[in-house]
């Protein structure tokens, strides 16, 4: 049965820019509240001001928060602001883990990367892509703020099944995130709460143009896909908004393709 999102609210983390500036406007879309946390230097002020003033302009609340989501200090500071932002509607409807920074260094050295992948590198990035979602869901349930027809997304991506070479670091934490995803799954199924990754086709947000190797990533892929085009930051926030508008937790633990049929598109068999 479809249920009306109108006066819920939803958490995303990871707001101010790319997918997850484009889950949170076309959310508020279909009338619903954003609390978003971000962390951007101050030259991005102007730029995450419109943001929140594009989600507003639908005549709904939108608080955000410009601090590290993946440190335990910053969800011991802003889960009981959500939770006050968000009790009078029931809690977070949706929850969004769309958290792009990671380390872009090869396991080993080559050409232009003289010093390979550290141990902290990649502890950063599984604990910032991955295992913050973890840490999240957590805390937000232990604070009941996750009731049954909640929905947790997280930001996947082809790259668990592809190999680039800055990307190594990258697809072990979108693997481990996938791993987490099917787990919440199942943990959260008896509470009603539905967990799913969404994985993106290749779509131009300010991460993918942090990638070395992304002018031919993104124009093959823009060869390949059958629809002859990119992945949009919209056509994601649509896919969120649908999933979202069931109360039933059945479709859990899945990582669904947002990408038009592009990972599975034979190369050159659609030009």
């Amino acid at each position: 049965m479809l249920t009306s999102l109108q006066g819920s609210w939803c958490l995303v983390l990871g707001a101010s820019s790319g997918i997850g500036a484009a889950i949170a406007r076309g959310l508020a879309r279909e009338g619903v509240h954003i609390a978003g946390v971000h962390f951007d230097t101050g030259a991005r002020t102007e730029e995450v001001a419109a943001v929140v003033d594009g989600i507003r302009a639908y005549g709904v609340e939108a608080r955000f928060f410009n601090a590290n989501a993946a440190s335990r200090a910053t969800r011991d500071r802003l889960v009981p602001e959500i939770a006050g932002l968000t009790g009078d509607a029931g809690g977070i409807r949706i929850l969004v883990h769309s958290l792009a920074f990671g380390t872009l260094v090869p396991f080993l050295p080559r050409d232009g990367w003289e010093k390979p992948l550290t141990g902290r590198q990649l502890e950063m990035t599984l604990d910032v892509m991955a295992h913050s979602l973890v840490y999240w869901t957590q805390d937000l349930a232990a604070a009941k703020l996750l009731r049954p027809g909640s929905k947790v997304y997280a930001m996947t991506s082809a790259g668990v099944v592809q190999a680039l070479p800055s990307y190594g670091a990258v697809s072990a934490a979108k693997s481990a995130l996938e791993s987490h995803v099917r787990q919440l799954a199942c943990e959260l199924a008896p509470h009603g709460v539905a967990v799913n990754a969404l994985r993106a086709g290749v779509t131009l947000t300010p991460a993918l143009r942090r990638i070395p190797e992304h002018a031919g990533y993104v124009a093959r892929a823009a060869e390949n896909n059958p629809h002859g085009r990119l992945t949009r930051p919209e056509d994601v926030a649509e896919a969120v908004a649908v999933l979202s508008r069931t109360d039933s937790s059945w479709l859990t633990g899945n990582t669904i393709g947002v990408d038009g049929g592009e990972l599975h598109a034979a190369a050159g068999a659609w030009g």
